[in-house]
């Protein structure tokens, strides 16, 4: 049997994954990882690392096995935190939970594991790898998780064959409730700990009060754009995306910073009056504008494609990469809790172009579009536009 580094993070899910590779007869050690220190009054009463790491240390002296915590707080404000801060702001939205994958919990997580002579790190992680065989080397395939209401791949979406060759996911043939049944049938003291919400590292802390950590506020219009605005009859294709004007619309209300808005969103822009809820069509760092329109059903909204350039796409096999010219049919997500959707992947010179079979809500430049055949993880990248 293999020695197995756990990351405990306080939950349900990875307590259950621990209990399944003892039982299984490997070698188990749980580590809890700290992630953020900060002492600002804002988070720090906000922030749950304390009683998370306490309900780890509890679960590993129920199951009986090793415990330790390791604190990456500093390389995560480095590799995080401050990617985050400048993505916002430069009008981009950012998905830490995708690079916390990436960067820590399969890179710093598994450099310590490693030092501890593991085997494999494993994560409660609702996703499933398979391996094959060719040519006498192994092939990890990334697969979608059994439980669709929980299905995670789309977290891991930058994971690569290195990281995946000494990866376990205990769970990911299991739904929810079967893993808290596991929990509660041998006793764990996190068996009805509600999920986590939030970022992954913030807690309970309200985004837009995060970002005033670093990003100052700064007045400027909200701006409404009617649903017939003419320049709707153009051209969609990706390329001729529409830069909204301030004399494109009406002022409708003011904001404090475009650098806290993300396409798409609805709340926290205090305009009223409306017969519908104003969504956020687009944001202009330079000009510091947010311009909206009214109805989740807004024009604005709907987008046919987008475009990844070439230095953010990822594949999770390199035999999969595409060439100048190449084009393929995929199962794509832009978000996580989507249904994929069907989508044309072209690879121009300039960089991946994703052409969606159907109108999608809300794509947001900064944030990552994964891609699919039929339920195995292909490939990711971040979206320019």
């Amino acid at each position: 049997m293999a020695r197995v580094v756990v990351g405990l993070s306080g939950g349900v899910d990875s307590s259950v994954a621990a209990h399944l590779l003892k039982e299984q007869g490997h070698d188990v050690i749980g580590i809890f990882m700290r992630n953020w220190n900060d002492s600002s009054p804002t988070l720090e009463n906000e922030c749950p690392w304390i009683e998370d790491s306490r309900d780890a240390m509890m679960v590993a002296e129920h199951l009986g096995i090793p415990f330790q915590l390791v604190d990456f707080s500093a390389e995560y404000l480095d590799r995080i935190v401050n990617y985050m801060f400048a993505e916002y702001k430069a009008g981009r939205t950012p998905n830490p939970d995708v690079l916390c994958n990436r960067e820590i919990k399969f890179d710093l997580f598994l450099k310590e594991a490693l030092k501890l002579k593991a085997d494999f790190v494993a994560t409660g992680h609702y996703v499933q790898k398979t391996t094959t065989s060719q040519d006498n080397k192994d092939i990890h395939h990334l697969v979608s998780g059994a439980d669709s209401n929980k299905n995670q791949a789309y977290f891991l979406c930058q994971l690569s064959q290195k990281q995946l060759a000494k990866s376990l996911f205990p769970i990911g043939h299991l739904d929810k409730p079967e893993v808290r049944r596991i929990a509660e049938a041998i006793g764990l003291p996190t068996a009805n700990k509600k999920d986590s919400q939030g970022l992954c590292f913030i807690g309970h802390v309200r985004l837009p009060d995060f970002l005033q950590q670093k990003l100052k506020p700064k007045q400027g219009d909200i701006i409404e754009i009617d649903a017939d605005f003419n320049e709707y009859k153009k051209s969609q294709q990706i390329r001729n995306k529409i830069k909204y004007m301030p004399e494109n619309g009406s002022v409708v209300g003011t904001h404090q910073g475009a650098h806290y808005f993300t396409i798409g969103q609805r709340k926290g822009l205090n305009v009223g009056g409306t017969p519908l809820p104003l969504f956020v069509l687009q944001t202009d760092i330079e000009s510091n504008s947010i311009y909206v329109g009214q109805g989740a059903d807004h024009p604005g909204l709907k987008h046919l494609g987008t475009i990844i350039q070439n230095k953010d796409v990822h594949w999770i096999q390199e035999s999969h990469k595409m060439n100048i010219g190449d084009i393929k049919k995929y199962q794509v997500q832009i978000r996580y809790r989507q249904e994929p959707f069907e989508a044309t992947l072209e690879q121009k010179a300039h960089g991946l172009e994703i052409h969606f079979d159907e109108h999608q809500k809300s794509v947001a430049p900064g944030q990552f579009a994964a891609w699919f055949l039929e339920n195995e993880l292909i490939g990711s990248g971040i979206m320019s536009s």
